[in-house]
């Protein structure tokens, strides 16, 4: 399974555990990697996303039993076989003006600029021990979320291109990110409200490409965001 055929695709932890927020990439920023979504947000994509919410099941929250980060591969792995972690690409997507350490291959990037779409700030990154943590790559789609709603089912090699699928992933604010946890639309929305449309359409999108499932309150909760944007 690949998020090729997502409908959001034209380019872009939390969910994840603390420890894997703040892990540092060791690859490189491809100038092929996918960018950013450029009509999310849009009335028209909402109304798109409101009848692909209608195809995804509306059920109950699972067990948490057996869930753990490496249910979904190895943080940051390099699926697209590109010689970059997937945070790298992340970063060299989501920033800009971004410099990369040298000797890298533009690969790790050392610092760059972030318009962060969860608090509408702008956010300056500087990699390194005590700084890196304040720009993380959340999960759009919580991974304990994921696991709770259907990632049980998937095969481990669905669930590693789950975990580093771009239209999945996006730089954040690190304090922000953490506050998010695993929660669902149902218990966390981003501060930014003018990101509220493309945050919804974006976790619709995914749950839809890898057959995840919504609950009875999620689903309620991205009806209500996704009619306010039409």
């Amino acid at each position: 399974m690949t998020a090729a055929a997502a409908f959001l695709l034209v380019g872009p932890l939390a969910g994840c555990d603390a420890a894997a927020h703040a892990i540092e990439g060791m690859g490189s920023a491809p100038s092929n990697f996918a960018g950013q979504p450029t009509v999310a947000g849009t009335a028209s994509e909402a109304s798109k996303a409101l009848v692909q919410l209608g195809s995804i099941p509306v059920k109950g929250l699972a067990p948490k039993t057996g869930y753990t980060r490496d249910e979904f591969g190895p943080a940051w792995a390099d699926t697209d076989h590109n010689g970059c972690d997937t945070r790298n690409d992340i970063l060299a997507r989501d920033l800009t003006g971004e410099i990369f350490k040298p000797g890298t291959n533009n690969c790790v990037v050392a610092s760059g600029t972030l318009a962060d779409k969860y608090t509408g700030t702008t956010i300056n990154f500087v990699r390194g021990r005590d700084s890196s943590s304040d720009i993380q790559i959340d999960h759009i789609v919580p991974l304990s979320d994921a696991w709770q709603k259907g990632a049980q089912q998937l095969t481990a090699d669905q669930r590693k291109e789950l975990a580093n699928d771009p239209l999945n992933l996006m730089a954040a604010d690190g304090p922000t990110n953490s506050a998010k946890g695993d929660k669902d639309a149902a218990t966390w929305l981003p501060p930014n409200k003018a990101f509220r449309c493309e945050y919804v359409e974006r976790q619709t999108a995914v749950k839809a490409e890898y057959s995840l499932w919504v609950t009875p309150a999620e689903h309620d909760a991205i009806v209500d965001i996704l009619k306010g944007c039409q």
